[in-house]
């Protein structure tokens, strides 16, 4: 098993930076299609408070005695060495020029970049085709499932879940390198540690959407939901498929944090004005 619990509430906060629920003509309520909240909301309340007291702290110390370069290099390095996940998931989602691309951004950064802490693949203009095993469950027609907060471990569905033992310990050579060396002392927890650092010290400026949400578990839980459906269609998923999800009205696929914030502080303002008046307000 790996040698560390997969944080990856920090990785796959990432994506609030870059997603979020359309916006339309009709104000869309958050979603309700949760029927594990009570539980995912102790156990978001729990992976917050380990954020505040352990988390961002060491993060922020991390961005203030760490240059921006060695930074970025660090990003770079982890970016790749993580490249054989993708590569095996594309295989097995029968992606065969994809995982061909990322066999060759792997081999060009692990030479010509200096064992991946540069990045001339993307100077050569070769795409990251990052994937995991929960995007192969889905292409193999596997159902989503309800969707579920992991302590430790963020968001997920009954169906991503799969990808922490799948991904963590078959294919990344980080868990690899680890289950075949001993070291004393426990050095061989350094590689994810600093991983985790550098995932969270990249998450700093998102903390604030969280901040203004009002309602971070919904703002987390549809944002997190909206990622997963662009990753499955590439970027470009079915107007369909975003309507199902979204249950609004809304036809876009571009999407934009701000977007959710607005989304969310209308529908707070909406339930105060209904709760005033004691009248049901109707969506335009």
């Amino acid at each position: 098993m790996p040698s560390l619990p997969r944080l990856a509430v920090l990785s796959r906060l990432l994506p609030l930076v870059a997603v979020t629920l359309l916006a339309g003509c009709a104000i869309a309520k958050p979603r309700t299609d949760d029927p594990l909240e009570k539980f995912n909301r102790k156990s978001y309340a729990f992976n917050m408070a380990l954020d505040k007291a352990v988390l961002r702290p060491v993060a922020v110390g991390y961005t203030k005695i760490t240059p921006k370069p060695v930074q970025t290099s660090v990003s770079n390095f982890f970016t790749n060495i993580k490249l054989p996940i993708s590569i095996a998931n594309n295989m097995l989602q029968a992606r065969p020029s994809d995982a061909i691309t990322d066999t060759g951004r792997f081999l060009i950064n692990m030479t010509v970049g200096l064992a991946g802490f540069f990045d001339p693949a993307t100077s050569m203009q070769i795409p990251l085709k990052e994937t995991d095993f929960g995007i192969t469950l889905a292409r193999w027609g596997v159902p989503e499932g309800d969707f579920l907060m992991i302590p430790l471990l963020g968001p997920s569905t009954m169906r991503d879940v799969w990808q922490f033992p799948v991904d963590g310990y078959l294919f990344d050579p980080i868990s690899y390198f680890e289950r075949n060396h001993r070291f004393h002392y426990g050095q061989y927890y350094i590689p994810e540690v600093v991983y985790f650092i550098q995932m969270r010290a990249q998450l700093l400026d998102a903390d604030s959407y969280l901040k203004s949400a009002y309602d971070p578990y919904a703002f987390v839980r549809d944002a997190w939901r909206q990622t997963r459906i662009n990753k499955l269609y590439d970027g470009n998923p079915p107007a369909d498929v975003m309507l199902q999800l979204q249950q609004g009205s809304n036809n876009q696929k571009n999407f934009d944090p701000d977007e959710l914030l607005k989304e969310q502080q209308q529908w707070e303002q909406k339930q105060k004005q209904q709760n005033n008046s004691g009248k049901p307000t109707s969506n335009e």
